[in-house]
């Protein structure tokens, strides 16, 4: 019988949280990239792309982490969901206080999904570039990250998307996180 070789190490806090999850990911591989990739952006390097976190991580290049990303056999969901049941544990069944954001990011060109011209608050101003809307938890001076979605702008729906404004992918969500356990204040 072979054995597996065990994950390489990275960061002990890195390491120590990434145990939550190892059994979401197939192989030693998967899981590594996992790690490397919490790694990589919570380091202090100024830009967040996958040969920039490889770079930095001495990795030979960033193939393993687009690997990870667009073939892995591991589901966002389950990961997502994994996350979202640690939150509850901790919180013990503490109420929260949601807060609603959208942010984006300025893109060149329309090659990504659903870029478009549109306003991107945390800019300020009208730009190229894709806006999501997210959902934070604020519990006892601590705000954590909840759930994260892409705004699908009317223009730049694909086949079997639905058009859903910014208000009704928030509210969306959290109905989704009040049936999942979390007690939010109204």
């Amino acid at each position: 019988m072979t054995k597996v070789r065990e994950a390489k190490k990275t960061v002990q806090c890195v390491d120590t949280y990434s145990e939550l999850y190892k059994d979401i990911f197939p192989d030693v591989r998967a899981y590594e990239a996992f790690k490397y990739l919490m790694v990589g952006i919570l380091s202090d390097i100024k830009r967040k792309s996958l040969p920039a976190i490889a770079s930095s991580l001495g990795l030979e290049n960033e193939q393993g982490l687009l690997h990870f990303i667009t073939d892995s056999p591991w589901e966002l969901k389950d990961l997502e969901k994994r996350r979202l049941n640690i939150l509850l544990e901790i919180l013990e069944g503490r109420e929260i206080v949601a807060i609603v954001d959208e942010t984006g990011d300025r893109k060149k060109g329309e090659k990504t999904d659903y870029v478009k011209r549109q306003y991107i608050g945390n800019l300020g101003k009208i730009e190229n570039g894709i806006v999501s809307v997210n959902i934070y938890g604020y519990c006892d001076g601590v705000t954590f990250p909840l759930k994260s979605r892409i705004y699908k702008p009317k223009e730049r729906l694909k086949e079997g998307d639905e058009y859903k404004s910014k208000p009704e992918i928030a509210v969306e969500m959290i109905k989704e996180l009040k049936e999942s356990g979390f007690k939010i204040k109204s």
